[in-house]
């Protein structure tokens, strides 16, 4: 399909006809909503309404550039190395995981339970820094921390932390490290960790196997709860008396990792599920 790009609605007529049968109609349609905001940032509303808005020669070569990325399977995110978070602008890339709605739940849900909260709150392999950054800003009277053991993915945190004009300490660690004294007197740990199982990655888009960091996505099926094993023992090691969990989990795994949980030292577990009805949060709390 050949379009002559001279206005937005060229625009959206040219991204229809070349990514057709590629992508749904709905997804085509998100994209160029992001490409029109990214390039003229403009509001959807206003794309919609003016949809005779000129576009200069720059912007439709633009245009035809991340058309050409988007047919790899290359997510938009990617492409044009941002995304929104929890009414937040993130930069992102090949060394962070893009944020999902689920991660928006769970920062949801510590918002909600932590009114006027004060104190520190630590984010376990942080990448992009979306949680913790999102936290901040919700809960200004927190401090708040995030480490990760990519040093990619933790300068993205910093610039991200800087786009969004608050404060985050991020470092480097390993979330497998034995010691974790300096985190000592923790008030809420949360984490993303890995979690899909490498069988599990037949079910998943190309855009995320060929593109995103694999080590921040998948575990092996021999030892799912990896991760999970490694937060608890250190949330056992730094959170204070009555202090607080939340993790993302698979929807798969929320009872055996309920059960990791279930033993002297931690009360009020419950596995939370997302808007899609999956098992998706856990959260407890560590014995006084």
């Amino acid at each position: 399909m050949t379009v002559k790009i001279q206005t937005i609605k060229d625009i959206r007529l040219f991204l229809a006809g070349e990514l057709k049968g590629i992508y749904s109609e709905h997804e085509i349609s998100a994209m160029t909503i992001i490409i029109i905001k990214t390039l003229f940032r403009f509001s959807k509303l206003h794309a919609l309404a003016f949809p005779e808005s000129p576009v200069t020669k720059k912007q439709v070569s633009e245009v035809t550039r991340i058309c050409t990325e988007l047919k790899t399977g290359k997510p938009i995110q990617y492409i044009i190395g941002e995304t929104g978070f929890y009414n937040c602008t993130f930069r992102v890339n090949s060394e962070t995981l893009i944020p999902r709605p689920e991660t928006e739940e769970l920062v949801d849900l510590i918002i909600k339970e932590n009114k006027d909260f004060r104190g520190s709150i630590l984010d376990a392999g942080t990448g992009s820094g979306c949680i913790a950054i999102a936290l901040a800003i919700n809960l200004p009277e927190a401090v708040v921390s995030g480490f990760d053991i990519s040093e990619g993915a933790l300068e993205i945190a910093k610039e991200n932390a800087r786009l969004n004009k608050t404060k985050v300490i991020f470092f480097k660690a390993d979330i497998f490290d034995t010691e974790f004294n300096k985190f000592s007197n923790t008030d809420i740990l949360v984490s993303n960790p890995p979690y899909i199982r490498d069988s599990e990655k037949k079910y998943m888009d190309r855009n995320v196997l060929n593109f995103e960091p694999r080590n921040a996505l998948f575990v092996p099926d021999s030892d799912p709860l990896k991760y999970y094993r490694a937060l608890i023992e250190m949330a056992g090691k730094i959170l204070v008396p009555d202090g607080k969990i939340y993790f993302e989990i698979n929807e798969a795994l929320g009872k055996e990792i309920a059960n990791l949980l279930n033993v002297p030292g931690y009360s009020q577990i419950n596995v939370l599920k997302d808007i899609n009805g999956r098992d998706r949060i856990i959260k407890g709390v560590k014995n006084g």
